[in-house]
């Protein structure tokens, strides 16, 4: 207690000195507690379950031949058939269950109130695997999946019914209506759990088997070359991940060879001994299900190690504070130790002053770091934002006095014990005559730091220039489509329960009465959206393009409507545009890309040619009626894939719909005008992701914007940072050669010459740091290349600039240091102590 308050006092006689290093502190450790909020929220933290260190993912991979439908959940490795999954639950013996769970879009309405949402299709086996005990009413269980088509039961979830439907616990035995289908309200999920995927918040679960009522175009229960389902399990008390694996592939391998491989059709002998090879990966599963994982590690692990460099630079500061304070108590400090003072317990004592100054940092950087979630928040689109919680929870806060802690004492022991090394006599001497503390030892240090500090700028320079030359590279990408004045929304009619023939002629109405509004000069409609992260496939045979069984022959799909080109400002290279007497009964007709016409050895006769979608032996009955320029597709960083489109009117079955508009009015104005003209034709019918094209790209490339900013800022932030640090060092310096100055000016030194000497002393630092911080960018470059977009890992001119920038601010920092020092009067020099 004693030792903490003389620290405070001491920290108290110089508060001017003392707030800039608690924010400087506050700055670097706020930084890595709001990145670390991120990391646990996204990748480390736990499903809020019974013993989620039971859970196992199961995976599927291998080859496929049939349809794959996969989501966020995971990629198409993952997904298992449904018969596949009831066959695994049935003779499986090292899991207590296996659940299998899907999400879907649904249109949710209930006592007047319509939402669109997510949901999630899930096994009767899913919450009792989990472990979970409802909030209200209960949970589905097996006797809610044991027949096709026959629980119109659902269970919501904790936020949407305290949000949407009051916190009411009448709602049990109450119907929802679930795209069309009345169901009843079971039970709520328990607060904080919002399914077993980051990035979805399924507000209703309803049972697996009731797929089909919600769509009725799905086809799936009995179809063992539908793969569409995400499995997970809990192990067995006992069972390692090990005994797990091998337990069940001994139940999947006579399954695969048996009963599936004959199922198997055109395929090369290559491919059918892989698939008679494949097995089931089982993971860990205590995070659930989510691809979010992996794509999100890259990215935060380097903003880590981004806000890392920045806490080293602010915590180099501190040591050269700490060493300058402890130069000018080493008088002190001296005259303690001959009285009898040991050395432990001074060197105690000023690493009690230094982990307090890092305690008072850490407690401020809790602000910092909710702001920096904020402001990281602010970054993300939508749905992303959704699954994040801006928050200084009970982890954030141990984690911040942690590094406060770890920092206190790892760059607080070097100043303490070279405060109160020994030489007594001769310190107490030399203190009479000049500063103390101008050991070289110490000097020595102080150098070394800046140029830590430096290289550390340089390197997050560097690094801030790729990202933002990426970023540029990425804003000026050629989309090959014309996205300004062009408003877009979804609509899903099929989920509101409308048959086949009710949603056609809802769309023809939708584009007639939105290319009825003043200004309006284009409507236009596509069944996958445009540049939203959805990509639908087909195999498909083209007319003389040999195919063989391991041939690739996949192709990107959309269905459009007429005009989709001329809204959307594509040009068409040869042929015609899709029609309105383009509808079901007429001959089929496609319009293809470039990238289609290379791969398939179109050549310049593209036109009047056929294709077929499906197996080998798929009838070429799709005439291709036209050649599109390439334009993107799902992706804007992706290449153009090949794409063929079809009209979406010669779809019967077409249950949901995205629109573009184009109008020469401004956008704003259309986002408030479609709404109105939406609500007219069916008041009950919720849109989706309505916002403008621009919006919508923005959204697609928000990961590139999102670090090229927050790399940005915590470079500028650590380059003054470092230059705070390198003003302080040869003010210092300053001080303890005034009369080493002196002499050299009463020898001739002019004011010039002075100036020089310390400038010199700044370009070697900044000289040597920036070399050491090229190169460390490089190697960090080359670790996140795959977050840049046409670039190789480093860019001259990236380098060039931040090396300028980091030039000018080391001068900056300097110039003031060697301005003083020019003015040094020597007769006063001489007398200086």
């Amino acid at each position: 207690m004693t030792n903490l308050t003389r620290a405070f006092r001491t920290l108290a006689k110089t508060p001017f000195v003392t707030a800039v290093a608690v924010l400087s502190l506050a700055l670097g450790i706020g930084a890595n507690a709001a990145i670390f909020s991120l990391f646990d929220q996204i990748l480390l933290r736990p499903l809020p379950v019974r013993d989620p260190e039971r859970l196992v993912n199961l995976g599927a991979p291998g080859p496929k031949s049939g349809s794959t439908t996969c989501n966020d959940a995971g990629n198409c490795e993952q997904v298992f058939s449904y018969p596949m999954f009831r066959d695994l639950q049935r003779a499986q013996t090292s899991f207590t269950a296996i659940a299998a769970h899907r999400a879907i879009g649904v249109n949710l309405a209930y006592d007047g109130q319509t939402l669109n949402g997510e949901g999630a299709l899930v096994s009767g086996s899913y919450f009792p695997t989990l472990g979970l005990t409802p909030a209200l009413g209960r949970l589905l269980g097996p006797a809610d999946d044991g027949t096709i088509g026959g629980h119109f039961v659902a269970v919501v979830s904790y936020t949407y019914w305290d949000t949407k439907l009051g916190h009411d616990p009448a709602v049990l035995d109450k119907t929802l209506l679930v795209n069309g289908q009345p169901m009843t309200i079971v039970g709520v999920t328990p607060r904080g759990f919002d399914g077993t995927t980051l990035g979805q918040r399924p507000q209703v679960f309803v049972p697996i088997t009731m797929y089909k009522a919600l769509n009725p175009r799905f086809d799936g229960y009995t179809d063992r070359q539908y793969y569409w389902v995400y499995l997970f399990a809990r192990l067995q008390p006992g069972v390692t991940l090990a005994q797990a694996k091998r337990a069940i592939n001994a139940v999947y391998h006579p399954i695969i060879t048996e009963v599936e491989a004959p199922l198997q059709k055109g395929q090369s002998d290559q491919t059918m001994a892989r698939f008679k090879a494949k097995e089931i990966t089982v993971e860990p599963g205590q995070r659930g299900q989510s691809s979010i994982h992996r794509e999100a590690k890259t990215p935060l692990t380097l903003l880590f190690a981004i806000t890392g460099i920045v806490l080293l630079i602010a915590c180099a500061n501190i040591a050269n504070l700490l060493l300058a304070r402890g130069a000018n108590r080493a008088g002190e400090m001296a005259v303690r130790l001959s009285l009898g003072a040991g050395r432990g317990q001074l060197v105690r004592q000023l690493l009690v002053e230094s982990v307090l100054l890092a305690a008072l940092g850490g407690a401020v950087s809790l602000v910092v770091a909710l702001w920096t979630q904020k402001g990281i928040s602010a970054l993300l689109k939508a749905d992303a934002a959704a699954i994040l919680h801006p928050t200084v929870d009970l982890s954030v806060v141990l984690f911040a006095f942690g590094v406060a802690l770890v920092t206190g004492i790892a760059f607080g022991m070097f100043p303490a014990l070279h405060s109160t090394r020994p030489g007594l006599i001769g310190t107490i001497r030399s203190s009479a005559g000049q500063v103390a503390g101008g050991a070289k030892s110490a000097a020595r240090f102080r150098t070394s730091l800046v140029t830590a500090q430096i290289a550390l700028s340089m390197t997050l320079l560097t690094c801030a220039g790729l990202f933002l030359r990426s970023l540029v590279n990425v804003s000026r990408e050629d989309l090959g489509i014309r996205i300004e004045h062009v408003v877009t929304f979804g609509i899903s009619p099929e989920r509101n329960g409308y048959s086949n023939a009710r949603s056609a002629a809802l769309f023809e109405r939708v584009e007639q009465e939105l290319a009825a509004v003043p200004g309006v000069n284009g409507v236009t409609a596509s069944l996958v959206p445009l540049l939203a992260n959805s990509d639908w496939g087909s195999s498909v045979s083209v007319e003389g393009f040999k195919r063989g069984p391991d041939t690739d022959a996949d192709a990107q799909y959309n269905e459009v409507g007429p005009g989709y080109f001329r809204t959307l400002g594509v040009p068409l290279l040869a042929g015609r545009e899709f029609t309105n007497a383009d509808v079901v009964g007429s001959p089929k007709v496609a319009i293809v890309n470039e990238a289609f016409v290379k791969k398939f050895g179109l050549g310049r006769d593209a036109v009047g040619k056929h294709i077929g979608t499906g197996g080998l032996q798929a009838q070429l009955d799709i005439e291709i009626v036209g050649v599109m320029q390439d334009s993107k597709y799902a992706k804007v960083r992706d290449r153009v894939p090949p794409v063929f489109f079809r009209p979406y009117k010669q779809d019967s079955t077409t249950g949901a719909a995205n629109f573009y508009v184009r109008s020469a009015l401004a956008p704003e104005q259309l986002l408030r005008t479609i709404p109105v003209v939406m609500k007219r034709i069916d008041p009950t019918l919720p849109l989706e992701d309505l916002k403008t094209m621009p919006q919508q790209v923005k959204d697609n490339t928000f990961l590139d914007r999102m670090i090229s900013v927050l790399s940005a800022s915590f470079a500028v932030l650590a380059t003054l940072l470092a230059a705070v640090g390198l003003y302080g060092v040869l003010a210092y310096t300053v001080a303890q050669r005034t009369r080493e100055i002196g002499v050299r000016m009463a020898l001739g030194a002019d004011a010039r010459q002075v100036r020089g000497l310390v400038l010199r002393q700044v370009a070697t630092m900044t000289a040597i740091g920036g070399a050491i911080g090229v190169a460390a960018a490089i190697g960090l470059g080359q670790a996140a290349k795959s977050l840049l977009f046409g670039l190789a890992g480093w860019d001259p001119l990236a380098i060039g600039l931040a090396a300028l920038l980091l030039a000018v601010v080391a001068r900056g920092a300097g110039y003031v240091p060697a301005l003083r020092a020019s003015k040094v009067e020597p007769i006063r020099a001489l007398r200086y102590e």
